[in-house]
Formats: C-alpha cells, structure tokens, sequence
C-alpha cells in the first residue's frame, strides 16, 4: 500500500491539533499568548480573532512539517534514540544549539520580519505555556520540549503579527483616503 504524503489543510489541522493536544498544549493556550500581545497595541481586540488565527497558521503545510519533525524529533530525545552528544545536547536543551530557534523562526518568518519580532519577545518572555513547556522540558524530567517551546511561541508571535495585519486593515478602510 502506497503511504499517505498528502493532506488537506482540514487535516493539516487536525494533526497539528491532536500533535499539540498529546504534548499537553491547547489552541487556547496558544491563542492567549497572541491576545495578550496584540492587547498591548489593540484595546479592542477580540479573542476569536486570535484563535482563529491560531487554526488558520496550524492548516499551513510548511507548519504541519515543522510541528510534526520538531515534536517527533523531541519524542525521540526522551526516549533515548539520539547517538552521541546530539541527544544531550537535545534533552537538556542547550541554550547554544539554536537549531529550535531556527524552527521557530522559520515560522515567524511568515509574517516578515514583524512575526520574527514577536518571535523573539516571546521566546524571550516565555509567556504562558511557553514557559510552562520550558521548564517542564528540560533535563532529568519526563518530557522533553526542546522544540516544542519554540514551535508554540512561533506560531503565537505569527497568529499575533496576523491578527495586527488584520487590526491594521480594518483601521485602513475606516479611514478616509
């Protein structure tokens, strides 16, 4: 039987969902963290707005590849199926490795360099469940969230640079031009 490459994006999304849901991470989760940001610039943000974008980045297929390699590639550091110092380097999530960041970037980059932006203040900052995953996923303990982290904050800073496009527009065509 030939293997199943392709999905639609209503798949896309519900493998990226059912991915996060098993890792302990909830669209919600996600979608506070981009409210909380955007609420910063936008007092009439709606929270449906972020959630939906939220859904909206998790259909994408560059994101099901990066979610579903990142979240697999952490599986397997805790369990132990990494050689050498690689799987150290993973499981203890060593703060010069960078190759997370790059996942999390690669995200951000979808909405220029506004979404990277975002990116780093949240990887910074480590709001909510981001920092819940941080902490939880580090070292000796039973999880390892190495790019999960970084994969969550990414597609926050991007569904926040969406929902701000959004804002903006919206402003845009309220105005007389």
């Amino acid at each position: 039987m030939k293997p199943k490459l392709y999905y639609s994006r209503e798949e896309m999304f519900i493998l990226n969902r059912d991915k996060l849901l098993e890792r302990g991470v909830t669209i919600d989760d996600i979608s506070i963290i981009a409210f909380n940001q955007q609420k910063r610039y936008y007092e009439n943000v709606e929270y449906n707005l972020c959630k939906e974008s939220v859904e909206k980045i998790l259909s994408l297929r560059d994101i099901f590849h990066l979610l579903q390699l990142g979240v697999e590639i952490d599986r397997l550091a805790e369990v132990g199926a990494f050689n050498g110092p690689i799987q150290d380097i993973i499981r203890y999530d060593l703060g010069v490795f960078g190759i997370d960041e790059i996942f999390g970037l690669d995200i951000a980059r979808l909405y220029g360099a506004i979404g990277q932006t975002n990116f780093g203040d949240i990887d910074v900052n480590k709001p909510g469940i981001v920092e819940k995953l941080n902490h939880d996923g580090k070292g000796d303990k039973d999880s390892c969230h190495t790019f999960l982290d970084d994969i969550v904050g990414a597609i926050a800073a991007a569904a926040s640079t969406r929902v701000s496009q959004i804002m903006s527009e919206n402003e845009a065509a309220r105005k007389d031009n």
